[in-house]
């Protein structure tokens, strides 16, 4: 079975495929699905949750084949879960990773370490042409730092640190990262809700 990745980030593209292999499941990108770098998914959903199911719903009905789509976030328990679906596009302009930490540690500097506890969260969504969807989310906890740390990983990395760690994201590298990341904990439970469904 061949999947439609709603994501262009190869990073990702290959860390879901490295699951969804074992299920004889190749990942194509949007491009090789004959879907153009010009067409915009919306993300206009209030959670994870609808954000990962309209991007894969959009690819599934853009090029009729099965699709599948993460949408992931920060959320920072002292500023009621933001960034959250927001996380991208923190600061105003999409991506902009300097912008984004600025901003957020501004907005938490004046708080107290043990109260600037936070997690990750990652929700993957896989949809067939015949209606069935399959969805999984995983999270990891940990706290935020005030200054960036580290020179691995992209995003809010170089800012958390997750339980159980000393490191933030950005010091601990990218083995370490994705064997305890939240994108890793919601492939773990995709793998789980696949097997369920007799793939």
């Amino acid at each position: 079975m061949v999947l439609v990745a709603a994501t262009k980030n190869k990073h990702k593209i290959e860390e879901i495929e490295a699951i969804t292999e074992k299920f004889g499941m190749s990942i194509i990108s949007r491009a090789e699905a004959g879907i153009g770098d010009d067409v915009e998914i919306p993300e206009d959903g209030e959670t994870f949750e609808e954000n990962s199911r309209i991007k894969a719903e959009t690819v599934m009905k853009l090029c009729g084949k099965p699709s599948i789509a993460d949408d992931s976030g920060l959320m920072v328990d002292c500023l009621g879960g933001a960034p959250g679906v927001h996380s991208a596009r923190f600061a105003g302009g999409h991506g902009d990773d300097a912008a984004n930490n600025k901003k957020l540690t501004e907005a938490i500097r004046e708080v107290p370490y043990g109260e600037r506890t936070a997690r990750f969260v990652s929700v993957i969504t896989l949809m067939f042409p015949d209606g069935r969807m399959i969805s999984a989310r995983g999270e990891c906890c940990g706290h935020m730092v005030t200054e960036p740390r580290g020179e691995s990983g992209f995003g809010y990395d170089p800012l958390f640190v997750p339980d159980g760690y000393d490191e933030t994201f950005a010091e601990l590298g990218a083995e370490v990262k994705n064997s305890i990341s939240h994108r890793s904990r919601a492939l773990s439970e995709l793998a789980e809700l696949l097997r369920a469904e007799g793939f």
